[in-house]
């Protein structure tokens, strides 16, 4: 690279991103963009006169408050921005920057030392040629300057500002002071200091900056990663907005060629009775035509004989004459032709917006009647239709809606029963624990009291047993990595990691049987058919698929859970495994051949421990961040369930997770030795602690679907069985 390329790079480097030219006093903002001086000053008395309290970086847009001085002259300078600003006034003639530093003249300094590291004018330049001591030093002179001399001269040392220390590079620094110093300074301003070398102390603060521009650039993938999902799930919303607005515009098109069609068909039988009609009223009137020219060609020819009056042709026609008159005048008249009623009228296929309803219901007076509502079971809600004396009443008319919305704000479904009398009975199955908000309206108006607030009945857990003997021998145990239970037969297997063994106990814990195995097992979960899955601890970790008896299936591919620190198994068969290493939760197809989601915290470099998935989300335990983070079923991350604390709904290492048949998530809260419920929002609901829980911290947990609750700690107490009961709350709000 050629001298006048590198310049032409220096220049743009130093380069105002305000004002377009090389930078002049520059002042750094906290965001770290640099500007000259004055253009920072610009910008903020433009801000002042718009009434503004604070600027905008124009490179990133971040906000800093507008000083109360007038100038941003107290802000940082650049080093790097001066050091170029220095190093490309040698290019300009017409800036004179460098001034001799070896003579008092204040010459122009045409040439640099390298090894004296000070710039010279003529006259000094020949002396300094002409001692011996520096006749051999390396010299340029600035007029023939190469682009190596320049990146030299931008990395030369800096020099003392302090007067009479000028000719001493700044060597030192001062840990008390937190500033560069020269040797005079740590002899005469900086004596008894804590005083270093200058490229040890800039090794240790290189080591802190490379580690945070680390982080930084993990944070900046983890960002570029949510963009791209973003991305997608933009221009998938934009598809599946443009599909959508296709299919309305096709179905509208198909409505109005179907209502083309209609009118076409009303038109051709329009057609039809118009010509039918006008067929019957010239029958008609054809017939009557036809009587009115007889009978007065009959009238013609009577009154022509009368008007002769002669007597021999009066006898002989008068007769004939007579008798058609009469034949005439006694012919049967055809009926007139009466005109139908002709109507069109049209059945409105959409919903109607409003109606007039006239009954002596009074909505104000309807009553409803609770009973008591229990998780999965049918509930009944009975509203009672009175009339205005409280009486009450059926109206045949009378319109009842009832909505019923959980603690989640989803809608149950409901069905309506009309009993005939005033009595209408509203069924609905309550899902998961906490209030339920009803919404009765009768005719269009609310109840009183309407939302009304009911509870659902609450399980709690109660303690039934547990072992506390740890060894090797069968029943005891050695530290526990997990626990599981089954669905299919209530089996509770327990990962004893000491023992390099799983061992299998019925619900009322009575062992079973145990699988030995050659290395630790971190984690088990049994499959919808009854099977356990082993994740084994080793060199290379693996899954072990056992049959309920404890007989070794088979092995499952291995490739995508080395370093996988848990498992579990979603309803749909899928493998979910936490990957300490790469701190990230993977969701595999049941064969354990493709990984089909992956997924990270973002602003997290804790790993995940345990993962369960419920309702198309994940929650996943982080114990080191102290809370639950919550993905969607792609693995977007959506919110986080606790925080750090010793409050409800707070968190100190939660580890196992599980989600009962009410839908509460039950969280091991290790810190603080209790277990924690909440909904599947986040919602705290309430804690147990206390017992089992006040010698030893549950560590995990597990559920069937009977109800039971197995949890284990790690170390003394092997594991602990809760059977859940129900308790009704019959207060109403």
């Amino acid at each position: 690279m050629d001298v006048q390329q590198l310049f032409r790079m220096l220049k743009k480097e130093a380069e105002c991103p305000l004002c377009l030219e090389t930078v002049k006093n520059p002042k750094t903002l906290p965001c770290l963009h640099s500007f000259c001086l004055e253009c920072l000053d610009e910008l903020a008395n433009f801000a002042r006169r718009q009434l503004q309290t604070t600027i905008k970086c124009p490179v990133c847009q971040t906000s800093f408050p507008i000083l109360d001085s007038n100038t941003f002259a107290n802000l940082p300078s650049s080093f790097h921005l001066n050091r170029l600003v220095d190093v490309l006034a040698l290019e300009d003639s017409s800036v004179q920057a460098q001034k001799c530093n070896t003579c008092d003249d204040n010459k122009p300094a045409t040439s640099y030392c390298f090894v004296c590291q000070t710039f010279m004018c003529t006259s000094c330049f020949q002396s300094h040629q002409r001692f011996k001591a520096t006749r051999g030093h390396r010299n340029v002179l600035i007029d023939k300057l190469q682009a190596q001399d320049v990146q030299e001269l931008i990395e030369r040392p800096v020099m003392c500002s302090q007067q009479f220390h000028e000719d001493q590079p700044l060597e030192f620094y001062c840990e008390d002071c937190k500033v560069l110093i020269c040797l005079k300074c740590s002899i005469v301003i900086h004596n008894r200091h804590r005083v270093t070398d200058t490229r040890k102390a800039a090794l240790e603060q290189k080591m802190k900056l490379t580690e945070a521009v680390a982080k930084l650039k993990a944070q900046i993938l983890l960002y570029e990663n949510e963009i791209k999902k973003q991305t997608e799930l933009k221009d998938k919303n934009v598809t599946d907005i443009m599909n959508a607005e296709k299919k309305m515009t096709d179905s509208v098109e198909e409505w109005i060629r179907d209502l083309r069609e209609h009118e076409k068909k009303m038109k051709e039988k329009f057609r039809e009775i118009y010509e039918a009609e006008q067929k019957q009223h010239e029958t008609r009137l054809e017939n009557l035509e036809l009587i009115t020219t007889q009978l007065k060609s009959c009238v013609e020819r009577g009154q022509g004989v009368l008007e002769r009056n002669i007597s021999a042709e009066i006898l002989e026609t008068n007769h004939t004459i007579l008798q058609r008159g009469d034949e005439l005048r006694n012919a049967r008249k055809s009926d007139r032709y009466k005109l139908p009623y002709l109507n069109y009228f049209v059945k409105k296929k959409f919903a109607i917006l409003d109606q007039i309803l006239i009954t002596k219901t009074d909505s104000s007076m309807c009553l409803a009647v609770f009973d008591d509502s229990e998780i999965g079971r049918e509930s009944n809600v009975v509203v009672v239709t009175s009339d205005s004396e409280g009486l009450q009443c059926y109206q045949l008319d009378d319109q009842i809606e009832v909505d019923i919305l959980t603690t989640e704000g989803d809608h149950l479904k409901t069905e309506l029963k009309d009993s005939n009398d005033g009595k209408y009975t509203v069924t609905y199955t309550p899902q998961c624990v906490g209030r339920h908000s009803v919404v009765i309206e009768v005719n269009g108006q609310p109840l009183t009291g309407s939302p009304f607030l009911v509870q659902s009945g609450q399980r709690d857990y109660q303690f039934s047993f547990y072992f506390e003997t740890t060894g090797q021998k069968i029943k005891e145990i050695s530290f526990i990595s997990d626990i599981a239970m089954s669905d299919r037969t209530g089996t509770i297997a327990v990962a004893d990691a000491g023992n390099k063994r799983i061992q299998l106990f019925s619900s009322e814990g009575k062992f079973l049987t145990q699988v030995k195995l050659d290395n630790e097992p971190s984690s088990v979960a049994f499959t919808d058919c009854g099977d356990l899955l082993t994740l084994v601890s080793q060199k290379n970790d693996k899954l072990c698929l056992f049959s309920a008896e404890g007989q070794l299936l088979k092995h499952i591919n291995d490739k995508h859970v080395k370093k996988a620190e848990h498992l579990s198994i979603a309803s749909d068969g899928r493998l979910i495994i936490t990957d300490e290493t790469n701190k990230e939760v993977k969701v595999l197809s049941p064969d354990g051949n493709d990984q089909l989601v992956s997924m990270t915290a973002p602003n997290c470099d804790k790993h995940p421990k345990c993962t369960v998935f419920h309702q198309n989300k994940f929650y996943v335990s982080y114990p080191w961040d102290h809370c639950i983070k919550v993905f969607d079923k792609t693995g977007v991350y959506l919110h986080d369930i606790g925080s750090k604390g010793s409050n409800d709904g707070q968190l100190n290492y939660p580890v196992g997770l599980v989600i009962d048949k009410c839908n509460q998530l039950i969280v091991c809260d290790v810190g603080y030795r209790r277990l924690q419920f909440f909904t599947l929002s986040g919602k705290f609901l309430r804690e147990l602690k206390g017992e089992y829980l006040n010698y030893n911290s549950p560590w995990y947990a597990a559920v069937n679907n009977n109800g039971n609750l197995t949890i284990a700690g790690n170390l003394e107490i092997a594991f602990l069985s809760i059977h859940e009961r129900c308790r009704f709350d019959k207060k109403r709000d």
